[in-house]
């Protein structure tokens, strides 16, 4: 009778690469996050994905000849491409200390609250270390750091926060 290999004895010799999810706004915080990151990037087993949420702002009283469908097509795409930026900012900065072939990034820009939807990437991802930095571009973010208070309060993996 043959015995049955576990999964876990099928993985002997073939180590995971290492996954690392990186969060900008592309602040002076994110910005230094991103450095720190690659500190902790290993060439040929690490895996990066960079990530830059956007968020609508809540709706408003209006005229509404002012909140048309156009006028919140024209606030979504300019705040997309914001985080767009953000994210190949991300990969031109960690492309300067490692080759294309050395780190294997990806880039999304989802839209949502970013402590949330970063969270669940990393618990849907398997993420090994969430870096963040320690305040965003908005008032409240400076002031608090919410994102990256939400992030490590409720990741379920590794988070560093740079400051």
């Amino acid at each position: 009778m043959r015995a049955r290999r576990s999964h876990r004895a099928m993985e002997v010799g073939t180590e995971r690469k290492k996954r690392i999810i990186i969060a900008t706004d592309g602040s002076e915080f994110s910005q230094r996050a991103i450095k720190e990151a690659c500190n902790w990037i290993r060439p040929h087993n690490t895996e990066i994905l960079c990530i830059s949420t956007f968020e609508m702002p809540p709706p408003y009283m209006t005229d509404p000849a002012f909140s048309t469908g156009v006028y919140t097509q024209e606030a979504w795409d300019i705040l997309k491409a914001g985080a767009e930026v953000c994210v190949k900012n991300a990969m031109a900065e960690i492309s300067k200390h490692f080759s294309s072939n050395e780190v294997s990034i990806t880039t999304e820009t989802p839209e949502g609250p970013a402590d949330k939807i970063i969270v669940e990437k990393a618990e849907k991802w398997h993420a090994d270390l969430i870096v963040v930095g320690s305040h965003g571009r908005g008032f409240w973010g400076r002031l608090l750091g919410s994102v990256s208070n939400g992030i490590v309060h409720h990741a379920p993996y590794s988070v560093l926060v740079v400051k």
